[in-house]
């Protein structure tokens, strides 16, 4: 029988939808157990079904999806595959999603908008989710959003880790925060490094999608490697003008550091502008080969979550795991 049986009788059995099946195994590895057995198809007219090869009744549930392309059928997949805990006499229900989705859509930008992020949050809750877990939330908000515990997990250990390797050396690092909304996560970054921060301001077009247009340049970045820091990248934008425009003011070199790599439409080719220097992610999404390129490195996130989930499952504490700042 999959899952872990601690001396209390508490069973822990990790669950993964069809999006990512190979981040799943890796946190399996991390906990010592098995990802359950479970029957998912999608039939010809395009509806899903969902059933587990084994009893799931008292057992503590964790359900892991990577929201990427096609998002809507892995969200949809993914209520499905709770659903089916919840009727399975499943005694708690953890909604594992790296990548929050729709957590862009966090607020009402102007009139007649949805808050899409809050429905997700609802249809999760209504599909018998306990709990959810996440990485690097695009809004801190979204926290407020789920009517029962949510777990924000941070990446930040994950690639502060890595740069402080290869970067602990360089004493002319100045880090950036790629526009006002990545200041305050940008700031520790630069507090942990102790290096120097800048900003750039951007204006968006509100009626026009992944446009952007950077205006200027707050702080000192001429002669300076700049660590750029963000939660996503999505088209790669944003990043590839900021990158163009710090290495137009005298940036020496120009590294790039994402939780989430969405690379949707032209980001890989974006990506590559010989202005940025490195890009540095986590596998919080799947990357296929067509999404690799010689400049990126792909850090792995399952033993964060293994981490987490361990700490949930024990009634431990998630919040230890980063200070007490999540």
């Amino acid at each position: 029988m999959s899952g872990i049986v601690n001396p209390g009788e508490k069973r822990l059995v990790l669950i993964s939808g069809r999006a990512h099946p190979q981040l799943a195994d890796e946190v399996a590895k991390e906990l010592g157990t098995e990802v359950l057995e479970t029957e998912a198809r999608t039939f010809a007219n395009g509806e899903i079904y969902a059933r587990y090869g084994e009893s799931v009744r008292g057992a503590d549930a964790f359900v892991i999806q990577s929201h990427g392309e096609p998002i809507n059928e892995w969200i949809m997949e993914q209520l499905i595959m709770v659903d089916a805990l919840k009727r399975a006499s499943a005694k708690r229900i953890t909604v594992v999603v790296p990548y929050y989705p729709y957590s862009r859509q966090d607020k009402k930008g102007r009139g007649r908008e949805p808050i899409s992020a809050r429905l997700i949050a609802d249809l999760f809750k209504t599909a018998g989710a306990d709990r959810i877990m996440s990485v690097d939330l695009h809004a801190s908000q979204i926290q407020g959003f789920f009517d029962g515990p949510v777990d924000h997990l941070f990446a930040m250990p994950v690639l502060m880790k890595y740069f402080k390797d290869k970067l602990g050396g360089v004493d002319n690092l100045t880090v950036v925060s790629p526009d006002m909304g990545r200041v305050r996560v940008a700031d520790r970054w630069a507090d942990e490094l102790g290096s120097p921060l800048a900003i750039i301001h951007k204006r968006r077009d509100p009626k026009v999608a992944n446009q952007v247009t950077v205006h200027d340049i707050v702080g000192d970045v001429k002669g300076r490697t700049c660590l750029m820091v963000d939660d996503l990248i999505d088209t790669g934008g944003t990043i590839q003008k900021a990158a163009e425009a710090l290495k137009s003011h005298g940036a020496e070199r120009v590294v790039v550091a994402a939780t989430h790599a969405v690379f949707s439409g032209p980001a890989v080719e974006r990506l590559q502008d010989p202005a940025i220097d490195e890009v540095v992610v986590t596998d919080t999404l799947p990357m296929p080969e067509h999404k690799l390129f010689p400049t990126l490195t792909v850090l792995p996130i399952a033993p964060l979550l293994g981490r987490a989930i361990h700490e949930v499952f024990e009634d431990g504490s998630v919040t230890s795991m980063f200070d007490g700042a999540a």
